[in-house]
């Protein structure tokens, strides 16, 4: 038996909970005061309700009213409606707390218990109190109805449960429907029996009475006390006696319940823990512990398997035992097992029946983990799994009975074993619980022992001759003949493996995740869900369809996938057969689940490139919906996406999308938005077409973007009418713009005279030679005593260059052949539709060019807009000149769709082409190669891959650098922008595709930026110095070398930079570190010791030696500083150096003590030092490294951040520098 918890939550302490009816909805009531709706199958809180003053003890959902009752320490029970958001109604009567509150099943009561000694039955359609039961002298803890009779049974702190009969209540408020009687029945009723009556006074209790529960269909309650004992007793209608008592709880039991199902009493305490117990022995079957939460309150689903127990931190939703039923298939036939038989289902006629009665234990207890089926013996395995790997077993059964009968098949084999498999045809393996491997043959004796070399928790089949092993990092494909793993692959807690029918793809079930892997264990895709993950299957075509809490999905191998339908309860997937999908309910029913696999088949259709079907699909127009339009959108097929598009606005982003113009023009007239017509008028633009670009600014009003146009294509004509046009407007600022433009000089000196500039008109006039305007001008301005302004002998005329050709066709397109797909698609587009001949686009761009030249009368009013029946009347008109003049009767044409054959429409937009630097990245492993492209998330991953770099931070400055580097910068024509050239390292033997960025950081230049941080050092500027090492060190990932030499060098950088970085870090804390006590001062002698055990350059190690003798000598640790003097002396300093050392040596020899004992510091001892903690570690001990620089840490800070690089994840797993071009070729 296995307690398997569904869903936790997190909170407030729990006192009360209510699972809906048929909703997957959990209410919990909080010591907070607050209520909170959950749904436990999505882990998702849905709502709170927050009007209780001070916490909340009783909560219950009605069982078919949107409602919900709910009883608090404010004396209040508040009924809600959860689909208003809102109490309905409250009521009041109780004078202290209100510990329960429950509906009847039937009747429009409520039963709440108080402590003030009552419990109350209130009518909530009438909203008022029909009946208060007295009788207890202490607080009532609970009060509930029993599910079928008409009694009530109460649990005091008195130490009494009380069971009341309450059919006198129903006779006197039923009748009426809910209204008492009135007159004369009421009159004799206060002389005769009250409504309520007690019936039996259960004592047995030693303390307070918690909880008590009815039976459902048995005459048995259960209680739970403060002396820890869980009760059950017995009644009938005279009497009640005590039945047996549960031991085992060593704390209060705050809540007891009975299994709906199943005989089990559930019950848990405020000792921590949740316990099954026998109802018949009396006996612990399973204990459930929470540490350090106690629990308060039990419920349990009305219908399915399910319980909620709240703590105090939460609460959990848990179900006792599995309820996925033991099944396999194979070809047209399901095996399952239900009621300890072994029955099998065909798929083709529908039959069920029963093949042998099985010999297992108790179902519940420990039910069959799975079924494993042998067509060639018939002959199966079946597991019973549980959490004790020493109550796991297996049988083999061998089923020899005739079709139709049934009869008790024998067990061939019983025996212990975690898991077990088909291995051959008259072979099967055995998970022991020692994690080794037995191969057994049909009469159950071991032929063989596999001994494995590595942990295994389970066994899952992989074909003849190989099994696939699980265990906590992922699944091993394990050859048996071999005795090694010839693949494997990473994932967590592997359930369940399917493989297709093949054998080619297996998918491998987890909690949330789905994850396809081919034979060789190579991860194909992988799919993450929010719930579990149920089952799943294979159907014909390699589609895996697969089964959550909640949906039917599908998963294709290109990674794709989607929902087929939603489901109300789970459904088990067995076996998929066209369109229908045949399933094992909870029940181990068989169900056939009909399934559209439309969007799925399209999908692989699509992918496979099977052009038949995809027209078919296309021509049925049976998919819909905005998932399929954004699918298609995604795969690079927008044109396609069009076909099943209704809605003119979404047709016009597609059309954009594919560049067709056309579609994209008729969905705009269709719209006619500003936003539509703007974002066409830019789409055309970027393709050369100027004539939809100009009607697209004629729609919008935009007067100066169509002066500008008109000005680009040499349409003098119609800039005239635009300067008219702003005129009429009164638009100052656009008329002078269109003047300037048109170089009218005349009309340029009008508008600056008619806005009062006048001397900008007598400038105008005479820069431009007009003498007698400009004396005129300059009379105004005398007359007004105005200054003239001078004329500057270096003016030159403002004139635009007169047009050398007017542009009247779009911009000529390249030509581009149309795919397979476009081909057929636009052939069925066209036999769907014989009797309308599709327009060439020839004829389109015709129209549009008369509409333009026939507009010239209309330019003079407000309306610019191109009139759309002008445009239609051309286009007609063209068509029908063209369709009588030609005869082709002997010409004998090959059939081609009409598209193919229509003049221009094999004319594209130009695709933009793609810069040398796009394909650097496939044809270089190297992270600089990636960096020099701009593809800075592979970079990134590959730094992660290669040396477990997480923080990316420091790395920005270097990224940006080295990708500008990748490119220089060319001028090309004025004012049309800087032209890019991107100088290859593989220029003479490779170019354009083939080709890699060149080397933008070398060695040498490394080389020359160390050579200045030794400079820092010496000068003891140490910030200098770790900024300009971290530099270098960052640096060297992002180098490209040819040669094993260079490679040895840059890996010594790595560990040159590490070793100083190291040290200057442990001097600057060092010198940061007081040194006011002796415990201070000895913490810092260590670390100046420390010091010059790292690998520095002569010179250097110099200094920190000389440091440490003389720290040592100070604090007359003299044995510790002759190691030092020796240590500086071998290294060969300068002679006044030398000389004052052995002076040193010489005193400490005199007396070679330490004046301090006990000191980390051992020279004698080979270590390293946590760059961290600082502290030494000495060899032997567990350490972790950097991957990156190789830094050593003490194994708690793995999984952190290093301190040296400030990017390498401390004990990450990486594969290693990868800086070689050797390394990095494809």
């Amino acid at each position: 038996m296995s307690l398997l918890v569904k869903f936790e939550s997190k909170s407030a302490r729990v006192k009360g909970i209510s699972f809906h009816p048929t909703r997957p909805w959990v209410l919990a009531s909080l010591h907070s005061g607050v209520i909170q709706l959950w749904d436990y199958r999505i882990c998702v809180l849905l709502d709170k309700f927050d009007e209780h003053d001070g916490p909340v003890r009783g909560i219950c959902f009605h069982n078919e009213q949107p409602i919900f009752v709910s009883g608090g320490d404010d004396y209040k029970i508040k009924v809600w409606n959860y689909k208003q958001r809102r109490c309905i109604f409250t009521l009041l009567g109780h004078l202290d707390y209100i510990r329960s509150t429950f509906f009847h099943h039937k009747y429009p009561w409520i039963i709440s218990a108080s402590d003030d000694q009552t419990v109350r039955i209130w009518n909530w359609q009438s909203r008022n109190s029909i009946a208060i039961l007295t009788g207890h002298n202490h607080y009532v803890m609970c009060a509930q109805f029993h599910p079928m009779e008409d009694l009530v049974a109460s649990a005091s702190l008195d130490q009494t449960v009380r069971v009341w009969d309450i059919s006198g209540l129903r006779k006197k408020q039923m009748p009426g429907g809910g209204a008492p009687r009135t007159g004369t029945g009421q009159q004799a009723d206060l002389f005769g029996q009250p409504d309520v009556v007690v019936k039996h006074v259960l004592e047995g209790h030693d303390r307070g009475v918690n909880w008590v529960s009815f039976h459902a269909t048995m005459p048995i309650l259960v209680s739970g006390s403060d002396d820890r004992l869980v009760k059950m007793w017995r009644y009938n209608e005279s009497k009640a006696w005590e039945v047996d008592s549960c031991r085992g709880h060593y704390n209060n039991v705050s809540s007891v319940l009975f299994h709906p199902n199943a005989e089990l009493i559930l019950s848990n305490s405020e000792d921590k823990s949740i316990r099954v117990w026998d109802m018949h022995k009396r006996t612990s079957l399973h204990v459930f512990r929470h540490d350090n939460e106690r629990f308060w309150v039990m419920s349990s689903h009305p219908n399915l398997n399910m319980f909620a127990a709240g703590h105090d931190n939460g609460m959990i939703v848990f179900k006792i035992q599995r309820e996925r039923p033991a099944f396999t298939a194979a070809k047209e036939m399901i095996y399952y097992v239900k009621d300890r038989q072994l029955r099998k289902f065909d798929t083709t006629t529908g039959k069920d029946s029963s093949m042998a009665k099985l010999r297992a234990p108790a179902a519940f207890m420990l039910p069959y983990y799975s079924l494993q089926y042998n067509p060639g013996e018939n002959a199966f395995l079946l597991s019973a799994s549980s959490h004790n790997k020493e109550l796991c077993t297996y049988d083999m059964y061998k089923v020899t009975t005739r079709e139709g009968e049934c009869s008790d098949a024998p067990v061939v084999a019983r025996s212990a074993g975690v898991a077990t498999v088909w291995y051959t045809l008259n072979r099967y393996a055995v998970l022991d619980k020692n994690q080794q491997i037995s191969i057994r043959d049909l009469s159950n004796k071991e032929v063989r022992k596999v001994e494995l070399n590595q942990p295994c928790n389970d066994m899952f089949f992989a074909g003849t001759g190989k099994l696939l092993l699980r265990n906590e990092d992922g699944v091993q494909l394990y050859d048996v003949q071999q005795k090694r793993a010839v693949g494997a692959v990473k994932a967590s807690k592997v359930k369940y493996v399917i493989w297709s029918r093949d054998m080619s793809h297996a998918a491998l079930i987890s909690k949330h995740q789905l994850l396809i892997v081919d034979r060789e264990m190579n991860v194909v895709c992988t799919h993450q869900e929010s719930t579990r993950v149920k089952s799943g299957a294979w159907d014909d075509e390699g589609v895996f369809i697969y089964t959550t809490s909640n949906h039917i999905k599908y998963a294709l191998l290109s990674g794709d996938g989607g929902i087929v339908r939603t489901l109300d309860v789970p459904l088990y997937v067995v076996t998929v057969r066209g369109a229908s999908l045949f399933c094992l309910n909870r029940e181990a029913a068989p169900v056939e689940v009909p399934i559209d696999p439309t969007e799925y088949k399209f999908k692989l259709a699509l992918i496979n490139r099977r052009i038949d079907q995809v027209l078919n699909m296309v021509k049925g127009a049976s998919l819909v919906g905005q998932s399929i339009i954004s699918y298609l959108q995604k795969q690079g097929y927008p044109e396609l996406a069009l076909h099943f598009v209704k809605d003119e606005k979404t047709r016009f982003g597609l059309a954009l999308e594919c560049g067709n113009l056309d579609v994209a023009l008729e969905a705009a007239k269709v719209v006619d938005e500003k936003a539509v017509w703007e974002a066409l008028g830019e789409a055309a633009l970027l393709q050369g077409n100027h004539q939809i670009v100009e009607m697209a600014y004629q729609r919008t009003k935009d007067f100066e973007k169509l002066s500008f146009l008109y000005l680009m294509t040499g349409n003098t004509e119609k800039l005239t009418k635009m300067m008219k046009i702003a005129q009429m407007r009164n638009d100052v600022h656009g008329h002078f713009q269109t003047a300037l433009l048109l170089g009218d000089v005349d009309e340029r000196m009008k508008i600056l005279k008619s806005v009062g500039q006048t001397s900008l008109a007598f400038l105008t006039a005479a820069t431009h030679g007009r003498t007698e305007e400009a004396e005129e001008f300059k009379g105004e301005l005398e007359a007004k005593k105005q200054s003239v302004p001078p004329v500057s002998e270096k003016a030159a005329l403002l004139m635009p260059p007169p047009p050398i050709s007017k542009m009247a066709d779009n911009w000529p397109h390249l030509q581009s052949s149309r795919s397979i797909l476009e081909l057929k698609l636009a052939s069925a587009t066209t036999q769907a539709a014989p009797g309308k001949p599709k327009p060439a686009a020839a004829a389109f761009a015709a129209a549009d060019d008369v509409d333009v030249d026939d507009a010239g009368e209309g330019w003079g009013d407000d309306d610019v807009y191109l009139e759309e029946g002008e445009e239609r009347e051309h286009g007609e008109g063209g068509e029908g000149e063209e369709g009588g003049g030609w005869d082709d009767d002997d010409l004998a044409l090959p059939d081609l769709p009409e598209e193919v054959a229509a003049e221009g429409e094999g004319f594209v937009a130009p695709v933009r082409g793609q810069p040398p630097a796009a394909h650097w990245p496939n044809n270089s492993k190297l992270v600089a190669d990636h960096v020099a492209a701009g593809s800075f998330d592979t970079a990134a991953r590959m730094l992660h891959d290669q040396l477990a770099i997480v923080h990316l931070g420091p790395f920005k400055p270097l990224f940006l650098s080295l990708h500008a580097r990748s490119r220089v910068s060319l001028e090309g024509l004025p004012s049309a922008g800087s032209l890019f050239a991107y100088p290859l390292r593989n220029w003479e033997e490779a170019a354009g595709r083939a080709g890699l960025p060149a080397i933008g950081v070398k060695v040498a230049d490394l080389a020359t930026k160390l050579q200045a941080a030794y400079h820092h050092t010496t000068a003891g500027k140490f910030s200098e110095a770790i900024e300009q090492l971290r530099a270098i060190l960052l640096s060297v990932p992002l180098l490209v070398v040819a040669t094993k030499t260079e490679l040895a060098e840059a890996e010594q950088l790595i560990e040159i930079c590490r070793e100083y970085l190291g040290g200057l870090l442990l001097e600057n804390r060092r010198k940061e570190l007081p040194k006011s006590t002796p415990a201070e001062q000895r913490r810092n002698a260590e670390l100046c010791a420390y010091f010059t055990h790292y690998e520095l350059q002569p010179v250097h190690r110099i200094l920190t030696l000389r440091s440490a003798v003389n720290t040592y000598f100070k604090m007359k640790q003299l044995k510790t500083c002759m190691g030092f003097c020796r240590r500086l002396l071998d290294l060969g300093p300068k002679p006044e150096i030398a000389t004052q050392i052995r002076k040193v040596l010489s005193a400490a020899e005199r007396d070679p003590t330490d004046a301090h004992e006990g000191w980390s510091y051992d020279e004698h001892n080979p270590f390293t030092v946590c760059a961290r903690d600082l502290v030494p570690i000495y060899r032997g001990k567990p350490q972790s490294r950097c991957p990156f620089c190789g830094t050593t840490y003490s194994p708690q800070h793995e999984g952190s951040i290093c301190d040296v690089c400030q990017v390498g994840q401390i004990g990450g797993h990486a594969s290693g520098l990868r800086i070689s071009v050797l390394q990095g070729s494809k």
